[in-house]
């Protein structure tokens, strides 16, 4: 599996460097889109100094994790994200032939370098809230720190492989998944206990961004010192249980096209 993702890679990044000047055009194109949200944030801190009790920099550091997931997924997970693709085009066929896994191919058959670039500037912000809030370190606040950063790109990845497993029976995707993807994305960069308690009950149990970028959050500044949020952000893994169950059985339902 992991020869086989650094294979693409590598081959990815040689065929969009072979047009260089749409790789740079597509890689800042990026960045102004990116930075777009940030602007957002530091627009509505400029008329409020907190949050119900999160500052700018914590707010970032939230909206930093779950952009890093977000970005992580789109860039080298990109067949996850499209995968209706396949099955419109019957491509899907080809990778039933062969003897790797078709889910393993799927994650690694499409690939966007330039949107590296999203992946960076969300790196550069949550080490920039970092630096910004006071945090007391300690060994538990750096394993939930990784954690979060893991869990992030988990729970996109689980969300991405949710919807596609309706594809078996829709084929194209349907509009839901962008409301779970780029909405969800949208919603939980700001921490969810922000919102009426139905909100905070639908991201902790249903679709689980909490145990993402919340409640360990209150750990990392301090807000709470309750240790289950610092392995908090591990039953984002279970969730991708199901995800991996359901792909796999519209897979067995899966009708090829005959091309």
């Amino acid at each position: 599996m992991v020869r086989l993702f650094i294979t693409n890679l590598k081959n990815t990044i040689k065929s969009e460097l072979s047009y260089k000047v749409s790789f740079i055009l597509a890689f800042i194109s990026y960045i102004f889109i990116f930075f777009s949200y940030y602007f957002i944030i530091l627009a509505l801190f400029s008329k409020f100094n907190n949050i119900r009790g999160f500052s700018l920099y914590e707010v970032m550091l939230c909206f930093g994790i779950i952009q890093f997931g977000f970005s992580f997924n789109e860039t080298f997970f990109r067949g996850i994200d499209t995968f209706e693709d396949y099955i419109i085009s019957g491509s899907l066929d080809r990778f039933l032939l062969r003897p790797r896994g078709v889910l393993e191919q799927v994650m690694v058959s499409k690939m966007d370098i330039g949107r590296t670039s999203k992946i960076i500037q969300s790196l550069f912000i949550v080490g920039l809230s970092l630096v910004k809030i006071n945090i007391s370190w300690d060994i538990y606040k750096v394993i939930v720190l990784i954690l979060m950063m893991i869990s992030s790109i988990v729970i996109f990845f689980s969300i991405f492989l949710l919807t596609d497993s309706y594809c078996f029976v829709t084929v194209q995707n349907l509009e839901i998944k962008n409301i779970f993807t780029n909405g969800g994305k949208h919603v939980v960069q700001y921490p969810i206990g922000i919102y009426k308690r139905g909100f905070v009950i639908f991201f902790t149990y249903i679709i689980p961004f909490g145990f993402v970028n919340y409640y360990p959050l209150l750990y990392l500044t301090s807000k709470s010192d309750n240790l289950f949020y610092v392995f908090s952000p591990l039953i984002v893994v279970l969730y991708l249980i199901p995800a991996i169950f359901l792909f796999k059985l519209g897979l067995k339902h899966y009708s090829s096209v005959g091309s």
